[in-house]
């Protein structure tokens, strides 16, 4: 086993500084899925087969990926899917004790220049540029949010989901907001956009923080 780990080891020092390392995240939060957990995925991709350690979580590898980002020439916002191998039924584990919909997640994409130093047999990240930047993120990382909006195939194989944006969760329409359904997150909540300082009635107008509503949220 020692043997079969270090030439995996080399195989990863040997990848280019600016491999791409895809990761994902499920998010499930208390008060949308019932429960607080993240799950970690990486994709296995340059075949990497163990696990990968970035900004100090554990991403354990797991056949998965994430397409359907084709665009609409009507204006309607792309619904990926996001797959995910169900070995020994872990993930319908999760949609039996949990409910999945509206969880949150996360693709990240970095390169191996910017995973920490751990993964590396040496113990450091010979290629590691403090200076080096993969996107407008410091961190060297390029993330897409995405939402489950519902489960579209569940095997003993594979699970998939269909995904959303968070725009599209509250049915909203550009430039000028219609309203069709109610806002699944808690008013400036953990999920919630809204961070700032004005207050609002349940019509939009300015009032006082007392009265602070969200028009979107549920009663």
């Amino acid at each position: 086993m020692e043997t079969a780990k270090q030439s995996l080891q080399e195989q990863f020092q040997s990848l280019a500084p600016s491999a791409i390392i895809e990761l994902f995240q499920l998010e499930l939060t208390e008060e949308v899925n019932g429960v607080d957990t993240t799950f970690f995925y990486h994709a296995g991709t340059n075949e990497i087969l163990e696990d990968i350690t970035w900004d100090g979580d554990t991403y354990p590898p797991v056949p998965c990926k994430l397409e359907g980002f084709s665009k609409s020439t009507k204006g309607t916002l792309p619904k990926p899917t996001f797959e995910v191998a169900n070995t020994a039924g872990a993930i319908s584990s999760i949609l039996v004790l949990y409910n999945p919909l509206n969880a949150k997640l996360t693709r990240i994409r970095t390169c191996k220049k910017f995973l920490d130093a751990v993964n590396f047999s040496s113990g450091s990240n010979a290629t590691a540029d403090p200076t080096a930047v993969f996107d407008p993120d410091s961190s060297g990382k390029s993330a897409d949010i995405w939402y489950i909006d519902r489960v579209t195939a569940e095997n003993s194989i594979s699970v998939a989901f269909e995904l959303t944006s968070k725009l599209d969760l509250t049915n909203l329409k550009l430039p000028k907001r219609q309203v069709l359904e109610v806002c699944p997150w808690l008013y400036k909540g953990t999920q919630c956009g809204y961070k700032g300082k004005k207050y609002f009635d349940v019509n939009d107008n300015s009032t006082s923080e007392a009265n602070d509503v969200c028009a979107l949220a549920q009663v």
